[in-house]
């Protein structure tokens, strides 16, 4: 499996193309910049591959800040966890609150619920439930590959803000020791923001939680 990353929009936030056999998903598509967006464009062209689905780790409004423009140019369908959809639907408010503007989307996006071996397409991943820095938030892992994609969830030596729409420290400290830090300790965790580093590295470094 290829992983493109794109640091994309105003918040720097951590877009993620991946690619196996002709086929690719974007996850959290955030781009703010038609040139962001177009370089993602150009990747998916050479690469040849067929975008076939969008999946979003959280309804945050730096992480699909970009996905009207995927939905404009490609025909996929959007999942999502629905355990809370208080900020999916109320992405213009989110929008408001940070000077931008928009009618937000017409759809609910498809269910993306906890659970083993989630599949679509040739891609195959168990979808953690790691609510705390959003009530809606799951990250995804892949354990083929050794690779997590843990959203806002867990960065390298940090963890997601809490200060938000039902953001709970000792929720979101509970998802990390018991559905990341049980994960092998080489596997690779891509971030939200910020670079990408390992739950071993964050068991032993992270001073917000302790392994």
């Amino acid at each position: 499996m290829e992983i493109k990353q794109y640091t994309v929009g105003p918040f720097a936030e951590n877009t993620y193309l991946l690619t196996v056999d002709q086929k690719a998903i974007l996850i959290d598509p955030g781009f703010f910049d038609p040139r962001e967006f177009s370089v993602f464009k150009n990747d998916l062209k050479e690469s040849g591959a067929d975008l076939i689905a969008v999946c979003l780790t959280h309804a945050h409004v730096d992480h699909i800040m970009g996905l009207d423009k995927v939905l404009k140019e490609f025909d996929v369908p959007v999942y999502l966890n629905h355990s809370d959809l208080y900020l999916w639907k109320n992405y213009p408010d989110q929008a408001t609150r940070f000077g931008f503007r928009t009618s937000g989307f017409d759809f609910t996006p498809k269910e993306l619920a906890q659970q083993k071996d989630f599949s679509v397409g040739p891609f195959s991943f168990d979808v953690l439930f790691t609510p705390g820095h959003s009530p809606d938030h799951v990250s995804l892992y892949f354990p083929d590959q050794k690779t997590l994609i843990a959203g806002d969830t867990l960065f390298r030596e940090s963890i997601g803000r809490t200060d938000l729409y039902k953001g709970d420290f000792d929720l979101l400290a509970q998802s990390i020791r018991e559905k990341l830090y049980t994960l092998p300790d080489d596997t690779k965790v891509l971030s939200g923001h910020g670079p990408a580093t390992s739950i071993g590295y964050e068991k032993s470094h992270n001073n917000f939680v302790k392994g």
